[in-house]
């Protein structure tokens, strides 16, 4: 396909997947005006997902049309957002006002069986990224299964008896069969995670085995889907087996919303490659602050914990005094824990740019007290020789043309 007949399919897709957004959240609205309402719960990350997915995936398929990993994205965008519309009219049609627009059953039970074709998709998405192909031949079986299990997941899902596991709260599937249900949950909590999880090891064995550019493109996808998964588990999973403050469950919220666009912008800047070495410092900063953020944290809870106890006895309210000082304490170990952390970090993650640049500083140190030529040459051509590594050195010196000048003349 030429880039102009992609363009003309991909954008068009992908302002079917917007318009669809705006109208489900239009939608949305009038069933908020209603009182008592069912909402449809991932009205919010569906908006999200279409909204990033869909444009990122026309972007790349308008050019690297021969590339299906842009087609995936506009596929997943379009699906969520005839996903959320469906569901959100479904609601409208039958609680909200009921029977005041037509197909309401209809919509209900095509949002049953979309969820496979989304599971689907993303297990491809994984098994395709980043070049559109499989890491080897012996991944097809894979492939294989995955749409089989899609096939089968929309036909148990279209029978099921609850449309979509009960996410439209009383709205049943107006064809579910009882029978149906028990296959359609076994497909979908227990075949499709470990689908996902296999597709998953597919970038782990591309990351192990990739060099150069594609390496970098699993570094992008890596870290978004790092930051949130982080998200999913501050903002769901923590909250679901422990007691947690209100503002945890508010900071793993914002950082679940802020990380799902994270993935579809990774999966951009690695295909259309736009800086796409600046991942390394990403991800060496990522860790840098992070570690130290959790770090002071610790100190400045600890010191006002520490220090309450042992003031107490002495001031009473001593609160504001245990506040400050542990204040302080952040701002004077700022700089020392961010050097350490910097350092260990280099260490165990960037050993090899770590050892290049102590052998640059180490050589910088003799250049300045070494005034023999000969040596400095053999020093700049071990130097040369231990971080970049390369196949064949050589150095060339310019001859010293201004004294046999100066004694021609």
């Amino acid at each position: 396909m030429s880039r102009r007949a992609a363009a003309w399919l991909a954008w068009p897709l992908c302002a079917l997947s917007l318009a669809l957004t705006v109208l489900s959240l239009l939608l949305l609205n009038l069933n908020l005006s209603h009182p008592g309402t069912h909402i449809y719960a991932p009205w919010l990350d569906n908006t999200l997902t279409a909204m990033s997915y869909a444009p990122v995936g026309a972007l790349i398929a308008s050019r690297h049309p021969e590339n299906p990993v842009g087609w995936l994205l506009c596929l997943f965008g379009l699906v969520i957002s005839i996903s959320h519309f469906c569901a959100e009219y479904a609601i409208y049609a039958l609680l909200a006002q009921p029977y005041s627009l037509p197909a309401g059953q209809a919509m209900a039970w095509i949002v049953s069986w979309l969820l496979s074709i989304i599971n689907g998709l993303t297990v491809f998405l994984l098994l395709l990224f980043p070049t559109g192909g499989l890491p080897s031949r012996r991944w097809r079986w894979l492939a294989w299964l995955t749409a089989a299990i899609v096939v089968v997941g929309v036909i148990s899902s279209a029978f099921s008896s609850g449309a979509l596991m009960g996410v439209l709260g009383p709205i049943q599937n107006p064809l579910g069969i009882e029978g149906f249900s028990g296959v359609y949950k076994v497909v979908l909590v227990i075949v499709f995670p470990l689908l996902s999880v296999a597709a998953v090891f597919t970038l782990f064995v591309r990351l192990r085995w990739s060099a150069g550019v594609e390496r970098q493109q699993v570094k992008w996808f890596a870290y978004a889907a790092a930051a949130n998964i982080t998200g999913i588990i501050l903002a769901y999973v923590i909250p679901g087996v422990m007691v947690t403050p209100l503002w945890f469950e508010w900071l793993g919220f914002a950082l679940n919303i802020a990380t799902i666009p994270a993935i579809p912008i990774a999966i951009g800047i690695a295909i259309l490659r736009h800086r796409l070495y600046d991942i390394d410092i990403v991800i060496n900063r990522t860790l840098v602050y992070g570690a130290l953020s959790v770090m002071l944290v610790l100190v400045y809870f600890g010191g006002v914990v520490g220090l309450q106890r042992l003031l107490s006895p002495l001031m009473g309210d001593s609160y504001q005094l245990a506040t400050v000082a542990s204040t302080l304490a952040i701002a004077a170990l700022f700089n020392p824990l961010r050097r350490r952390v910097q350092a260990f970090v280099d260490r165990r993650f960037y050993r090899s740019k770590y050892d290049a640049a102590k052998t640059l500083s180490a050589f910088s140190a003799r250049l300045r007290n070494e005034t023999d030529l000969t040596t400095l040459s053999d020093d700049l051509v071990e130097v040369v020789k231990e971080t970049m590594q390369p196949e064949h050195t050589s150095l060339w010196l310019r001859p010293d043309t201004s004294s046999r000048d100066h004694r021609a003349n």
